[in-house]
């Protein structure tokens, strides 16, 4: 099987993903709520709701976890809880105020190691869990976990990448597989310190105009997560796959279907590419530019030959329904 074969079947592997069908989920329920403003202040398609709030933003985000994963890891899904919410923050230019939950468990021992890991990491991340919901008399375990940030007037967002731009990954490589999942974890272990400075990161580079649109990566991988800030931005992109920042040992097919615990998709103006990748250096992050931003509205990756494979045509179809162009082909 030729490279441009072998480019065309891991296209389609990206596309009928387990990660990349959730998010066809938001569709549907972006329209039957009625939510496709696509010129209010903040649309929606973001990791958080901004709300304009004096001379910032509040941002409000939810997190919910499957039942299976809140059974096979208990603690790692209450330090989920915490960790992921406030990536979303991060990823929209923010620093958090609070947590809350809600849990729902057979009895109390089977809560208490998701209990722990929501504890250890507020504690670590230094964000307080300040109520929520619990019952210990269900029959399944679930878990949800919201969170309120705030942030300046500068938002990253995932309508603001632009032609031009370069694409970033940045992605915390000192970590490792919780197998058998896809999570790539460089958070539980971790200095407290660390972990808050590299957040802080974000709305550092928001604030000092450095960075317009951003997005965190989650289950739908890094391409997956590239397709949701391109649709949203009415914008296409050729992401390199070789330059996606990857750690020795781990196949390429198996990490792109990774979540990372510390990963970020940036839009850059290509003149700030340089600081940009400085400062995430500066903390022990691997940052690099893995593509350039066009006006297609197509996602395409590209191998070291060369060879290029559509992932997805934006035109054609949405995937979230968030976009400036999905009103259809003639928008």
């Amino acid at each position: 099987m030729n490279a441009a074969v072998d480019l065309q079947t891991l296209a389609a592997q990206i596309r009928d993903a387990r990660g990349v069908a959730h998010k066809r989920d938001i569709d549907a329920v972006v329209t039957r709520l009625g939510l496709g403003d696509r010129h209010a202040a903040v649309p929606v398609g973001d990791d958080c709701a901004a709300i304009p709030d004096g001379d910032g933003h509040l941002l409000l985000a939810i997190e919910g976890f499957i039942d299976s994963f809140v059974t096979a890891d208990p603690y790692f899904a209450g330090y989920c809880g915490i960790m992921v919410n406030l990536s979303d923050v991060a990823a929209m230019g923010g620093r958090p105020l609070a947590v809350v939950d809600a849990l729902w468990s057979r009895d109390a021992a089977a809560a208490d190691p998701i209990l722990a890991g929501l504890s250890d990491a507020a504690a670590l991340y230094g964000v307080p869990v300040v109520g929520g919901h619990t019952n210990t008399r269900s029959e399944t375990g679930n878990l949800a976990v919201a969170v309120l940030g705030r942030a300046g007037p500068r938002l990253l967002t995932s309508f603001e990448a632009a032609p031009g731009d370069d694409l970033i990954a940045a992605i915390d490589l000192r970590g490792r597989f919780r197998d058998p999942h896809p999570y790539w974890d460089a958070s539980t272990g971790s200095p407290g310190d660390r972990l808050r400075g590299d957040l802080a990161l974000l709305p550092r580079l928001a604030e000092d105009g450095l960075c317009r649109a951003a997005k965190d990566i989650s289950m739908a991988g890094v391409v997956g997560t590239a397709l949701m800030l391109l649709e949203c931005s009415n914008v296409g992109a050729v992401i390199d796959l070789d330059a996606i920042p990857r750690p020795d040992g781990v196949p390429l097919a198996r990490w792109l279907n990774a979540f990372p615990s510390f990963g970020y998709l940036l839009s850059v103006r290509s003149g700030d590419t340089p600081a940009v990748l400085a400062r995430f250096a500066e903390r022990g992050i691997s940052a690099a530019r893995i593509g350039g931003i066009d006006a297609s509205r197509v996602a395409r990756i590209r191998d070291a030959t060369g060879e290029e494979a559509v992932v997805w045509d934006f035109v054609a179809g949405p995937l979230i329904g968030c976009g400036q162009g999905d009103a259809g082909p003639e928008s």
